[in-house]
């Protein structure tokens, strides 16, 4: 599980640190891809699996199936660790999530996100004035 907040600098090469503790879960391989909101999640290979699985029974008749998965797919690659714990995010990833000098590396359960700064603050006072709506329609008929 991956939880937190950290703040990280990338640099003109695309080349970002992760947090130990993330970079500890991940291991030696892990696939970024582009996220939904304009941000990147990266998966360990076991959370990469798993949602490929989820992701091979959509029916491929199905034009939104196939949208979602060609953009989904062709953003993804496999990724490592250099030997000062950096990984290198392509360029085409870099600019979809818009990421500038500094970035919001989260944890978000089964994957990490990476935001560009500004981006993750907008989002972050956006939600926090809904919160409480939004648990209350998602957890509407849960007993928490």
């Amino acid at each position: 599980m991956f939880l937190g907040e950290y703040h990280h600098n990338i640099d003109e090469k695309g080349r970002i640190v992760l947090p130990s503790k993330f970079r500890t879960e991940l291991k030696d391989k892990f696939i970024i891809a582009r996220g939904l909101e304009k941000c990147l999640y990266v998966y360990s290979l076991d959370d990469w699996n798993k949602l490929v699985s989820k992701l091979n029974t959509l029916p491929f008749t199905k034009k939104d199936a196939r949208t979602f998965t060609r953009s989904f797919f062709s953003g993804a690659t496999f990724c490592e660790f250099d030997s000062q714990g950096r990984t290198c995010i392509t360029s085409p990833l870099v600019s979809y999530a818009g990421l500038t000098r500094e970035c919001v590396i989260i944890g978000a359960n089964d994957r990490i996100e990476i935001w560009d700064k500004s981006a993750w603050e907008s989002v972050l006072e956006d939600s926090e004035e809904n919160m409480s709506d939004i648990a209350e329609n998602l957890f509407m008929d849960v007993n928490l």
